[in-house]
């Protein structure tokens, strides 16, 4: 053995230049990327929804000389309620911990990324519970592996599928049933890896500059304003479980939905974010984080909240292509 050993002349340290740490990029969530986001005053507050049907009835009628023109009006629902409910999570930092970090570990940034983290996974997990599942839209669809009966679509990673046909034959549904036409399409991962390299859409796109699919492309064959595909990822096994799972948030579906450029009065959208920015401190997306110190724990403490409320505004504007693909 040759001396000096290499254990003798180096000393291994942390290195200051890199360090691992699975942080989802922001992207990757879709609760903000899909329906408008309300900045809200107070935690609680009604919205008025105005009666479709009389908006969009043929009542105007002829006007004889001397006689009153035809007249009526229009209802408003004053029921409709939102309640931003206050998410929070925290880390401590103690201080036996901060006094013997090496210099390479930031332990404030690190707390702060963490529960930023954890709090963009509960709030696209909600976003998934209230918009992306059966039951919610007017428009319901069902996949199958076969030929397709009422209210069904043939999978999407089926031989003989037509994503293109499927989409807009409902995009044009909603619009007989609204006057909207649905601008947005959110996709699981997994559908928008079949939709990458489906025939339909590698046909209309093999003159194009890419010449492969994007998510811009699929927008602009499917005359829509946007495509968003939903890459947020959970840990679905407990902590103390002996191996980690993990999978995407969103599952294998598929949603179709108007969603409004801007929140503004008399302006219709499937759904909304009522953010509660009237929180002392909160950003735009109701958010805020807190550094304080936690004497009793001899820690400091780093906590993150979030108070929102998601609530689907228009069924009708949306329609739901559930298990696109198997």
């Amino acid at each position: 053995m040759p001396n000096p050993t290499a254990s003798d002349v180096h000393v291994n340290v942390p290195l200051t230049n890199v360090s691992i740490a699975f942080i989802q990029q922001a992207d990757a969530f879709v609760a903000t990327q899909v329906f408008p986001n309300v900045p809200v005053p107070n935690q609680s507050n009604r919205y008025f929804v105005y009666d479709r049907a009389d908006w969009f009835r043929d009542q105007a009628q002829l006007r004889a000389p001397g006689a009153e023109s035809a007249g009526g009006g229009f209802r408003v629902d004053n029921t409709p309620t939102y309640f931003a409910n206050v998410w929070a999570y925290h880390k401590d930092i103690d201080d036996q911990i901060r006094s013997n970090a090496d210099s390479v570990i930031s332990m404030d940034r690190d707390a702060t990324q963490f529960v930023t983290q954890q709090l963009l996974i509960r709030r696209d997990k909600l976003w998934a519970t209230t918009f992306f599942k059966t039951g919610v839209w007017t428009s319901d669809l069902d996949g199958v592996a076969g030929a397709p009966g009422a209210n069904q679509f043939k999978q999407w990673d089926q031989a003989g599928s037509t994503p293109i046909e499927d989409i807009r034959r409902y995009r044009i549904a909603v619009a007989e049933l609204t006057a909207y036409r649905p601008n947005t399409l959110v996709l699981g991962a997994h559908v928008w890896r079949v939709l990458q390299d489906h025939p339909e859409f590698l046909d209309r796109i093999k003159y194009t500059q890419k010449g492969m699919v994007t998510p811009d492309l699929l927008a602009a064959v499917l005359e829509l304003d946007k495509v968003v595909v939903a890459y947020g990822v959970e840990a679905t096994a407990p902590e103390e479980a002996a191996t980690d799972t993990f999978s995407f948030i969103f599952g294998k579906h598929a949603l179709l939905a108007y969603s409004a450029p801007a929140p503004s009065l008399m302006t219709p959208s499937a759904g909304y974010t009522f953010s509660w920015t009237g929180l002392l401190g909160s950003g735009p997306m109701g958010n805020r984080i807190s550094s304080f110190r936690m004497e009793q724990l001899k820690s400091d403490r780093v906590e993150g909240e979030m108070a929102f409320d998601m609530k689907v505004i228009a069924a009708d504007l949306g329609a739901f292509f559930e298990s696109a693909v198997a």
